[in-house]
């Protein structure tokens, strides 16, 4: 019986350790645009708690993508907050804090308002979980990596996302860099998920070379060619 007991005691305990590592985050968010049209629609239609909901959501996502089981493999991200704002643009992550424009929100089609509004937000949670060599790594493929995984991957794609193919340059950035990782993706499957891991201390474009074989400016050229663009 004391056997049996304890064996009940342990398995709770690695329960309660699972558990507190997946809500190892404190998701703060915090509607500081209530007097203007589209904070009044992120409290009406959105709201505090389905965007909390929706940042575990994607913390999980994200890790799961990259195959960061444990948290000793994770980055160390204690916090991630969200402010909705009375600014310009779309929004902006600096330091794992979110500054998400109330006029992006207002401007959102009816029904493709949580589509649009996840989308970027998974891209701005993966800035709070992916790895950037320490600053080494090109903005382009940092922006790159964050697209593909909410958009390609999450599939919070848009109408009028950028085609396979299109581009000019491999660290282009955004819809650009994330169809030629999607590409890389389909050469090595977890493609993605390695070059994030190798960024944990630095970076080098060599890295592709590592894990595929190919420079990445001979991949470019491969990638272009496949869709004559």
């Amino acid at each position: 019986m004391a056997r049996f007991l304890l064996s009940i005691i342990f398995a709770s305990l690695l329960a309660l350790a699972a558990v507190h590592e997946t809500q190892a985050i404190e998701y703060i968010v915090e509607n500081r645009a209530l007097n203007t049209p589209g904070g009044i629609r992120f409290r009406d239609e959105l709201g505090v708690d389905y965007t909390k909901q929706k940042m575990r959501d994607a913390t999980d996502f994200i890790w799961n993508l990259f195959k960061e089981t444990t948290a000793a493999e994770r980055r160390d991200t204690p916090r991630i907050s969200l402010f909705v704002e009375d600014i310009d643009g779309i929004a902006a992550s600096s330091e794992d804090i979110i500054h998400f424009s109330a006029k992006y929100i207002e401007g959102l089609a009816a029904d493709k308002l949580k589509n649009d509004f996840n989308g970027i937000l998974y891209h701005e949670i993966t800035h709070s979980l992916q790895r950037n060599g320490k600053g080494q790594a090109p903005v382009g493929l940092v922006e790159g990596i964050a697209d593909f995984v909410s958009f390609l991957k999450a599939g919070f794609i848009y109408d009028g996302y950028l085609n396979p193919g299109d581009g000019n340059s491999w660290d282009e950035g955004y819809g650009v860099t994330a169809r030629f990782l999607e590409y890389c993706e389909g050469l090595k499957d977890g493609f993605v998920a390695e070059l994030n891991k190798k960024m944990i201390d630095g970076y080098s474009d060599d890295f592709f070379n590592q894990l595929l074989g190919k420079t990445v400016n001979q991949l470019w050229t491969d990638y272009k060619a496949k869709y004559a663009n």
